[in-house]
């Protein structure tokens, strides 16, 4: 049991470590858990996934992650599109969700279909005024164009259609959906930015660079307004109060970087972004983890999509498989170089610049080149630097290009720092324990081996001490200072007193003096139990280990002492299971013997016979038994009635209780009063019409 505690005590003393002392938190590309996640929120059994938009959603969620498509999508789609293309009663926003969905599909549509809505697009998008109003029109001609290479937009009206999208920009870099709404919002301003790249697309000639500049600089302006959290990763989020339409920082973040990317694909020139800032963002999506709707889902792998194909700025991205490196399994320092989407980045190297030891600003330099494993398309550390031992450090890490130029494409972000930590086992030396007298000199010494269970049993009064030393070297044989040393005494009773170890060089010691201690022994004499723990997060060989025991002799407490805390109340004893209760039953009374009862009974029976015997003397007979069916059913009622008082008696007699019998009988006498007045009243008519008659 102790064994496992120790184990477990090593983990958590690594965990809690590792997440408090992160100067720099660790991301990981898209993953197999992405794709696993699409699969589960993307499902359907028949192929239809409700309307366009989830459909187009699904797609290219499938699409980004490498997922096969199932050819029942294909058809249930592609029937979708068809109909709300040819359909007249589709408008701008359902016809561009249905182009979106056969960009991925490429439905067999003919083309006179799609000159069918060329025209419609076009007059809709010379009409417009509001923001979506563009977006839908102008994102639906610039999928057409895909179709029908002939759709454009003269520089004439291209010129146009930008300055009015240009008229509803802010100051901040967001943008209004109308003229007549005063709220701007960051949703807004990725769907402009993305509406007037499509214009320049469409767009015969080269658009006026005014425009292009006022774009330009509205996006620097729109990142000066992006938040950012302590890890170093930075998003956008909605400044309105009003909760209606709310976009959450996924959603709002995913819609800037679409509008991001669609401008710098369709501009020659660079759009000088931060590199921290698009890392910052992209290490933002991938810190989400797995989100939990399909919507999410889908902003959060086509965000990444679009940032991975950011024209100089795609995110270079160093992930690391482990950072507890292990001495005594000769682990290794590997480092992979992908893209957010987890592909390898070829044709560079990676160096160990700098290693950073805990609370210091300046690292030794290190200058030290990875060798790459082309199997496992990793960079690896094959050795660590001498100066290294167990215990936290910074690494700072250096993507090196073979092509200087080939930099240029890449947000790298500078250097890398990671936390990375070094264990192993330390070794545990001259440990001993010790009983002193007043005058220092020990009395009873005890050797321990503190790789396993100790027993020992020593006894003290309170004018004489108890020494633990021991000795800690690192596999390097430098001293090592543990996170946790305490020593733990517990009496009998359950109170426990806790001791800090402290340290002198290699060597650890504690002497407890139990004359200074009585009071806060609240001189308790008896058996006390000798507990030391040893733990740090570089300790592989971490443990919570017990000595044995100290019987100790302490005087009595003084009348003004304090006392012991009260105890914890053990929950098993309390709401355990209780000791069985014998229950002792009264001893039945005595009963008359069985000749006498039998006796009885046979002189309650005589009676009953002697009743049915005159019946039969008497001439009893039935001729006054009503003929009629109604009075006929009352009579029969009533003799059934009576039969059943006679059936309670006799079910009273043999096991049921007087309330329960008044009870019955109480119904019963009901039932007989009802129908034994009606075949009274019967009998009383039929007395009264045979004495008419003989009169």
């Amino acid at each position: 049991m102790t064994a496992f505690m120790g184990r477990d005590l090593g983990l958590l003393i690594v965990a809690f470590c590792t997440l408090a002392w992160a100067t720099e938190s660790i991301f990981h590309p898209v993953s197999q858990l992405h794709r696993s996640a699409a699969l589960e929120f993307f499902s359907s059994p028949d192929g239809h996934f409700g309307s366009l938009v989830d459909t187009y959603e699904a797609l290219r969620t499938f699409q980004v992650l490498g997922i096969q498509k199932d050819a029942k999508i294909r058809t249930s789609a592609c029937a979708s599109v068809l109909e709300t293309l040819k359909s007249p009663t589709s408008d701008t926003k359902h016809i561009f969700h249905a182009l979106k969905t056969n960009s991925l599909l490429t439905c067999e549509i003919n083309h006179e279909v799609f000159w069918g809505i060329q025209s419609g697009l076009t007059d809709s998008l010379n009409g417009a005024s509001a923001l979506l109003d563009f977006y839908y029109a102008i994102g639906s001609l610039v999928l057409l164009k895909d179709q029908i290479p002939e759709v454009s937009l003269n520089e004439g009206d291209a010129n146009r259609i930008a300055q009015s999208i240009k008229t509803l920009s802010q100051s901040d870099g967001r943008w209004r959906l109308n003229s007549n709404n005063p709220e701007s919002s960051f949703d807004a301003a990725g769907m402009a930015i993305e509406a007037i790249a499509g214009v320049i697309s469409l767009s015969t000639s080269e658009i006026d660079p005014n425009v292009i500049d006022a774009l330009k600089n509205d996006v620097v302006k729109l990142f000066d307004g992006i938040q950012r959290y302590d890890d170093g990763t930075y998003y956008f989020e909605e400044k309105l109060v009003d909760a209606h339409g709310y976009q959450g920082p996924l959603s709002v973040s995913a819609s800037v970087v679409r509008g991001i990317a669609a401008f710098a694909a369709v501009t020659p020139e660079s759009l000088h972004l931060s590199d921290e800032k698009i890392l910052g963002l992209s290490k933002y999506f991938l810190g989400i983890g797995v989100p939990g709707s399909a919507k999410d889902v889908y902003n959060l792998i086509d965000a990444l999509a679009c940032i991975n194909n950011l024209k100089g700025s795609i995110p270079l991205l160093l992930s690391f498989p482990a950072s507890v490196i292990s001495t005594t399994k000769n682990n290794q320092v590997k480092v992979k170089a992908t893209n957010v989407l987890g592909s390898v980045i070829p044709n560079l190297s990676i160096k160990l610049m700098q290693i950073f030891t805990k609370g210091s600003k300046d690292g030794s330099v290190i200058d030290q080149k990875l060798k790459y494993d082309h199997e496992t398309e990793v960079h690896v550390l094959e050795t660590l630097p001498e100066s290294i031992d167990i215990g936290s450090y910074i690494f700072s890490f250096e993507a090196v290009f073979d092509d200087p130029e080939e930099k240029k494409n890449y947000a790298t972000g500078g250097r890398t720092k990671v936390p990375i930590y070094i264990t192993g086992v330390v070794s545990i030396d001259n440990a001993e324990i010790a009983i002193l007298d007043s005058d220092s000199e020990s009395s009873e010494s005890v050797k321990l081996d503190l790789k396993r269970e100790n027993a020992v049993s020593l006894s003290a009064n309170h004018l004489q001490k108890m020494k633990l030393s021991f000795h800690l070297t690192t596999p390097s044989q430098h001293s090592f200072k543990p996170k946790q040393a305490f020593l733990k005494l517990t009496h009998e009773s359950g109170v426990e007193h806790i001791f800090l170890v402290g340290t002198s060089g290699k060597k650890f010691e504690i002497v407890l003096d139990f004359l200074g201690l009585v009071e806060k022994l609240f001189y308790l004499s008896g058996k006390y139990g000798i507990q030391l723990t040893l733990g740090d997060s570089a300790m592989e060989n971490s443990f919570l280990r017990t000595l044995g025991y100290i019987e100790l002799d302490l005087p009595d407490a003084p009348e003004k002492a304090p006392r012991p805390p009260p105890q914890r109340v053990d929950v098993y004893s309390r709401y355990g299971p209780k000791p069985e209760i014998a229950h002792i039953f009264r001893a039945p009374e005595k009963t008359a013997p069985a000749w006498l009862s039998n006796t009885f009974l046979a002189l309650v029976i005589i009676p009953f016979i002697g009743f049915i015997v005159s019946l039969f003397g008497l001439g009893a007979n039935f001729k006054a038994f009503p003929k009629k069916t109604t009075s006929a059913a009352f009579a029969l009622l009533f003799h059934v009635g009576i039969a059943a008082v006679l059936l309670l008696y006799v079910a009273f007699w043999i096991k049921l209780d007087l309330f329960t019998t008044l009870k019955v009988l109480g119904l019963i006498g009901a039932f007989l009063l009802v129908v034994g007045h009606k075949t009274l009243a019967y009998l009383a008519a039929a007395s009264s019409s045979s004495k008419l008659k003989s009169s």
